[in-house]
């Protein structure tokens, strides 16, 4: 009989350990699987890798834009770059430019000197000077600008350069390229410029035009365009009598270099990169200047250069251009060497050496 119960119990035993084992399967089936189960999305541990999909592409952080000071004279030289300063208004420039607009070139020869201003549009013999009271430390990367100059007089007493001997002749430009043009142009059709007439310059074209607009008598001024198209629009006796670039090429094989881009050589050799940038970007700003002229115009307005019915009728006489490498060198060093023969210190007493020319 205890044989009997033991069997009994033994049974028993085996059957209880057979239903708990029976009862962990079932409970490990009915477990359901976790939505995120791919090791690939799951969200990985405090202290763990993540991890990565050995197909996707990398994404690359943005490329910081670098950050640049420009200046622009209120002028024609400031067209060519209007659609720069747009895109860089917008945020979507290589780089990322400060610009400063000035009425006159000597507003911003000490932040040029002082290396505050990286990059310029200036007169062309402005950059030489520059050149050589820096001791060779800029560099002329485009020109920007041929002839925009022009002789005009409310009566009709000028036809010609000689007839401006004994007259007053209001100018802008003291110390630069309107200066040292007008000087060449007396002196080689035989007028002295210091006794044989009265120079007067004012502080800005903007002056020069606007008292020439106004003016009810006889008055003579040279001037560049836009400011031509403005006296023209607002004095009815007022005309052009000579065309500076035309009389210009009269005497000599070269034509006038009336504005540059000019770069810091110390920031040229550490961001030449950047530079070429704005180079690229700038020959794209001049080509839209001259393509698209009602929307260049409008710009000129919004930037404060001109009011935008005054560019769009000058714009296609500004001669606005890019000229880099060496078209740049050929047309810049022939007007410069004209001036220097003139007078060396149009140019600030030595003509630039071949390192002045930028060239890529």
């Amino acid at each position: 009989m205890k044989r009997f119960l033991s069997l009994l119990l033994c049974l028993a035993l085996i059957a209880a350990l057979a239903g708990c084992g029976s009862n962990n399967n079932s409970t490990d089936a009915a477990t359901p699987t976790p939505a995120n189960s791919n090791t690939e999305n799951a969200t990985p541990t405090a202290g763990g890798d993540q991890p990565s999909d050995p197909t996707a592409t990398p994404t690359e952080a943005p490329k910081e834009r670098t950050k640049v000071n420009v200046a622009v004279l209120k002028g024609p030289t400031a067209i060519g770059m209007l659609k720069l300063m747009a895109d860089d208004e917008a945020e979507t420039s290589a780089n990322d430019y400060n610009f400063t607009v000035a009425g006159a070139a000597d507003a911003i020869v000490p932040s040029l000197m002082s290396g505050d201003i990286k990059i310029a549009a200036v007169p062309c013999n402005l950059a030489a000077t520059l050149w050589n009271k820096l001791s060779g430390g800029i560099s002329i990367v485009a020109v920007n600008t041929l002839g925009v100059l022009y002789i005009l007089d409310t009566g009709t007493s000028v036809q010609s350069v000689a007839d401006l001997k004994g007259k007053t002749i209001y100018t802008t430009g003291a110390g630069t390229t309107p200066e040292y043009t007008l000087r060449y142009l007396l002196s080689t059709n035989g007028i002295d410029p210091d006794k044989d007439v009265n120079i007067v310059f004012l502080s800005e074209a903007s002056e020069v035009a606007a008292r020439l607009a106004a003016s009810e008598e006889d008055m003579i001024a040279m001037l560049p365009m836009p400011f031509v198209i403005s006296v023209l629009s607002q004095n009815e006796k007022a005309r052009i009598a000579l065309d500076v670039t035309e009389e210009w090429e009269k005497t000599n094989d070269s034509t006038v270099v009336t504005g540059v881009i000019i770069v810091a050589n110390d920031f040229l050799a550490s961001n030449k990169e950047t530079v070429d940038a704005f180079l690229d970007e700038y020959a794209l700003s001049t080509a839209y200047a001259t393509e698209h002229v009602d929307e260049t115009a409008e710009l000129a307005e919004h930037f404060d250069i001109f009011k935008a019915a005054v560019a769009k009728k000058a714009i296609p006489y500004c001669n606005i251009v890019c000229l880099t490498g060496a078209e740049m060198k050929a047309a810049a060093s022939a007007y410069l060497s004209i001036l220097f023969d003139a007078n060396p210190a149009s140019v600030g007493g030595k003509l630039p050496e071949d390192s002045f020319y930028y060239n890529r």
